[in-house]
């Protein structure tokens, strides 16, 4: 919204700098976002006198004029067809900027030398008249500049007004709040009518037939006016704030609404069918509608249209059409004052995709009680611009008047909301200086009838706000809140999960961050029949079909990820991510929330250098990182044993294994099948795990122990033992724990051979195990004899046997 100052000073005495009033308004809520000069351009233009004119020499259409700008003779070419010796121009200096950009700069046309340039009103921005250089008053000394010339000074403020304050997208609502913080009083324009003996209701009728739709609908008529260019001082109004002029009717109807915030339309009253209005929707045969701007727009059934005797001629609240605009030969005007439902109006705007003003006003909400005062200020000042006479009477269709209800407004309440200590009388003086009706019902409490502009006022919370900011947030004393000295721990939860993203973050691993709402995955993951991933909750009004449900894994936002970035060349990658999944029960119940630990990896096992050969991550590059973690948070023991076909799911059987953490099973790691990185558009291995972070949480010790450096040295025994291809090594280690030896201290798989001399379907496993005393020295003897009997022991366990 631009406020030109000069012209706000029209409705109050405004006596301070305009910084200080931009400071002002910004602390009333209304932000002023930049404090202009709105003739700032026209720094380097000045009144020049023409001493002489000779034809160039090599143009039939240019003249070589020699100017006098004020102690200097400068040489112009120009080209207009109005130059004359003698005559005061606007004369751009080299140097200037025009608002079109252009940058004045001496030079050569046609080989004549050229030392600024002769304008005209369009090329300065001061008018539409482009068709010669624009002429200031003789008696102006050359060289004077231009803005003194013509008393062009001004300040515009640009504000930035908050959607539920349309009553200031006027110059009278920011004056009345300039008025009441500066205690002034605030001057609206007197209108005097003079009407002639034509009786309006006997020329012409306005019938609503959606009350609901327009509650108000407000018209007079002038009759016998000319359509011309609007005066002087009304273009500059215009001009100051941005809006450009057309003719003496249009520009009065943009002033008006302007100045009071009443969008209005005029209609040549000619081209209306039957000479009436009619305020409707329309039925299936008129769904089509050419708006002034020369587009033929699909008008639907619910959009509301102002019609005359035959058919649409304006979209209600949002633009006229181009077959009742006001023409040059236009002599009979109808205005328009009117007020449209505001939700209405906003969709039909967004529907068509056609904002304007006057949609802009009206879809934030009018002022239903401004309308005829509108239009009366309008045909005022279009009798006095374009002549004519007003028809007796106005038409004021009014089915949808309501009446304002008194809000209870106590001082305890408003003092303790606010941290004030403000008075009653104070307060009913602040909201009466913005126009609010105070009656005073005891000490503490007031009714509070609210203005019929102030559509955003309907509960005691509102009027509380008017005080705060009418009073003066910087006089609301400074108070900080009781805060006790106790404190809390944070939740461990936290601790945790900070601790895995270090951990992980070590690892090589970045992390990510995904929305809950996702794509339905369970075709894409290939999740078996039954699995609890398949009960996904859907989104009831998503953004789009790619986050209709909420996700119940973390793999498919990872392997989105994964595909993004290999798609960009980025082929190396290693992401995890802490979240929540979501299981459904039904829509009549919340979903299960599940924290999840989901990780990725593929491309190359270490970052690419020169001095060695890239190597492709496996399935033990991601157990290891997953196995780093358990050791880094103290869980154990750890094992991954393989994973049975119907719980693998997304991974690949055989290469797939349930994580088991303190025996529990707490989730699962694999390879992805190459059939689901397929539908997720990825051509190479893929790496992954996904844990159920919270019972991982569960098993984190929370005080860990001292354990004693050992005093006495380690011995270790090896073994290696021919067993069936199917026994896996996880039962091999646990069959040696359960032996439960005191002083086995590690066990380790150190080798796994398979082919000759070894039979088919066999496997040779060595194992080593460590053993140390906190006691005493081991001997050989007693250790040897100790491995003997566990060696012995998984010879029988496993039908296993020792190599030849």
């Amino acid at each position: 919204m631009k406020i030109s100052l000069d012209w706000l000073r029209q409705y109050v005495d405004i006596d301070i700098k305009p910084v200080e009033l931009a400071d002002m308004l910004t602390m009333a809520g209304f932000e002023v976002e930049a404090v202009i000069d709105p003739y700032e351009h026209l720094t380097g233009v000045v009144a020049g006198k023409i001493t002489d004119i000779t034809p160039h020499p090599d143009a039939d259409r240019l003249a070589c004029c020699s100017v006098d700008t004020g102690g200097r003779i400068c040489r112009i070419v120009c080209g207009a067809p109005n130059i004359k010796t003698g005559m005061i121009a606007a004369c751009a200096m080299p140097g200037t900027v025009l608002p079109s950009g252009t940058r004045i700069e001496s030079g050569s046309i046609r080989g004549q030398a050229s030392e600024g340039m002769l304008c005209s009103e369009t090329e300065l921005g001061l008018g539409r008249d482009a068709s010669g250089i624009m002429i200031v008053d003789d008696a102006i000394h050359p060289g004077t500049p231009l803005t003194d010339a013509l008393c062009l000074s001004d300040t515009v403020f640009e504000i930035g007004l908050t959607p539920n304050r349309p009553d200031c997208l006027s110059f009278t609502g920011i004056a009345r709040e300039v008025a009441a913080l500066l205690n002034k009083k605030l001057n609206r324009p007197d209108i005097q009518i003079r009407e002639s003996d034509a009786v309006i209701h006997e020329m012409t009728s306005v019938t609503i037939e959606s009350p609901d739709m327009c509650p108000r609908y407000s018209a007079r008529l002038l009759t016998g006016i000319k359509v011309q260019k609007s005066p002087e001082w009304l273009q500059r109004r215009l001009l100051s704030i941005g809006i450009k002029p057309i003719n003496n009717i249009v520009d009065i109807t943009n002033y008006v609404m302007m100045e009071t915030g009443q969008p209005l339309h005029a209609f040549d009253f000619h081209q209306l069918a039957e000479k009436r209005i009619v305020v409707r929707t329309l039925s299936a045969s008129e769904r089509t509608f050419t708006t002034l701007d020369g587009k033929q727009r699909r008008i639907e059934e619910d959009m509301l249209m102002i019609c005359d005797g035959h058919g649409p001629v304006a979209v209600a609240g949002v633009m006229g059409g181009e077959n009742s605009e006001i023409e040059d030969d236009t002599t009979d005007v109808l205005i328009e004052s009117a007020h449209f439902d505001p939700v209405s109006i906003r969709k039909t705007s967004k529907r068509l995709g056609l904002s304007t003003d006057a949609s802009y006003r009206f879809e934030r909400g009018v002022d239903p009680e401004g309308t005829v005062y509108a239009m009366n200020r309008a045909a005022m000042l279009m009798a006095e611009t374009a002549g004519g006479t007003i028809a007796r009477g106005a038409i004021d269709e009014y089915p949808g008047r309501k009446n304002i209800e008194p809000i209870r407004l106590g001082t305890e309440k408003t003092n303790s909301h606010l941290g004030t200590s403000l008075t009653a009388e104070e307060i009913a003086r602040h909201l009466f200086s913005v126009e609010f009706a105070v009656t005073k019902t005891n000490p503490d409490t007031m009714e509070v009838l609210r203005p019929s502009f102030r559509v955003d006022v309907s509960r005691p919370e509102d009027l509380m706000e008017e005080v705060a900011r009418l009073s003066g947030y910087d006089n609301i004393p400074t108070t900080f809140p009781v805060v006790s000295a106790k404190t809390q721990p944070p939740l461990r939860s936290f601790a945790v999960k900070a601790d895995i993203r270090e951990l992980m973050a070590g690892f090589g691993f970045n992390e990510t961050i995904h929305y809950s709402f996702t794509a339905k995955n369970g075709e894409r993951l290939e999740l078996p029949d039954g699995d609890i991933r398949w009960k996904e909750l859907p989104v009831l009004n998503p953004i789009s079909e790619n986050q209709s449900v909420m996700r119940t894994s973390l793999i498919p936002s990872l392997l989105e990820a994964c595909q993004k970035n290999i798609f960009r060349q980025e082929q190396d990658l290693q992401f995890f991510e802490i979240g929540k999944a979501f299981y459904s029960h039904g829509l009549e119940e919340l979903p299960e929330e599940t924290g999840l630990l989901s990780a990725v990896w593929t491309g190359a096992r270490r970052p690419r250098l020169w001095k060695e050969k890239t190597v492709p991550c496996d399935f033990y590059d991601m157990k290891g990182a997953l196995e780093s973690l358990f050791m880094a948070l103290k869980i154990k023991p750890v094992a991954c044993r393989q994973a049975p076909p119907d719980r693998c799911g997304y991974t690949h059987p055989g290469c797939s294994a349930i994580v088991f953490a303190d025996n529990t099973d707490i989730g699962i790691i694999g390879e992805i099948k190459p059939s689901v990185l397929d539908r997720f558009d990825i051509r190479q291995p893929v790496f992954a795990f996904e844990i159920n972070v919270d019972l991982l949480m569960s098993l984190v010790p929370e005080v860990t122990g001292f354990v004693q450096v050992p005093r006495f040295p380690a011995t270790s025994r090896d073994m290696t033992l021919i067993m069936d291809e199917n026994v896996a090594a996880a039962d091999i280690i646990t069959e040696i724990e359960a032996s439960q030896v005191n002083i086995m201290e590690d066990i380790a798989i150190f080798d796994v051979y398979r082919g000759k001399p070894i039979a088919p379907g066999k496997k040779s496993l060595s194992i080593r195990i460590t053993y140390r005393s906190h006691e005493q020295t081991l001997e050989d003897g007693p250790v040897n004899a100790l491995h003997q009997e566990i060696t012995e022991k998984l010879l029988s366990a496993f039908d296993a046997g020792l190599p030849e």
